[in-house]
C-alpha cells in the first residue's frame, strides 16, 4: 500500500511540474522582451519605420509576437505609433493613460529621455491569460520615439 501511495505521490508531483513548465513556456522572459526591442529597432533600420510599425502591429507576424510578448511604439508626445495586440490604440495620444496609479506612457518617455533605455513596472492585462498581471517593460529610445516590449512576472 505504501508503494502505491508513493508512486501516486511521485506521479502527482510530476504532473504539477509538467503543468508549471507548460504555463512557463507561454510566458516570455525579460531577456526575451529586451531582445525583441533590439530586434525591432534593427528591423526599423533595415526596412524603415512605416513598414516596421505595420509588422509590429500585425499579430500574424510571429517574428514580433511570441507567447505573450509583443512590441509597442510611442512618439515622445505619447502618440501610439504601433501596438502588437491593440490596433485601436494607434494614432491616439495616450500620455494620460494610467495603469494602477501610474501614468505609464509618461514614465516610459521620461525613462528614455533620461537614460536612453530602461524598465518600467506596472499592472497590465495579459493577452494570453486575460488577467491583470504585473508587467515589466523594457523601453529604448530610437530617433524621436520609443520601442518597447514587456514581460509578465
Amino acid at each position: 500500500m505504501m508503494k502505491l501511495f508513493r508512486r501516486m505521490f511521485v506521479m502527482a508531483v510530476l504532473a504539477v511540474m509538467a503543468t508549471g513548465s507548460a504555463s512557463a513556456q507561454e510566458r516570455g522572459t525579460t531577456e526575451q522582451a529586451q531582445a525583441m526591442v533590439k530586434k525591432g529597432i534593427a528591423y526599423i533600420k533595415q526596412v524603415g519605420k512605416e513598414k516596421a510599425f505595420a509588422e509590429f502591429s500585425n499579430p500574424a507576424n510571429k517574428e514580433f509576437h511570441d507567447k505573450d510578448l509583443y512590441l509597442f511604439v510611442y512618439d515622445l508626445n505619447g502618440v501610439n505609433l504601433a501596438h502588437g495586440t491593440n490596433p485601436k490604440m494607434q494614432g491616439k495620444v495616450l500620455l494620460d493613460m494610467k495603469a494602477g496609479d501610474k501614468f505609464i506612457i509618461r514614465e516610459m518617455i521620461d525613462t528614455v529621455n533620461k537614460k536612453g533605455s530602461g524598465w518600467v513596472d506596472y499592472p497590465w492585462p495579459n493577452p494570453v491569460t486575460k488577467a491583470l498581471e504585473p508587467k515589466s517593460s523594457y523601453v529604448e529610445k530610437h530617433e524621436n520615439y520609443l520601442v518597447g516590449c514587456g514581460a509578465y512576472k
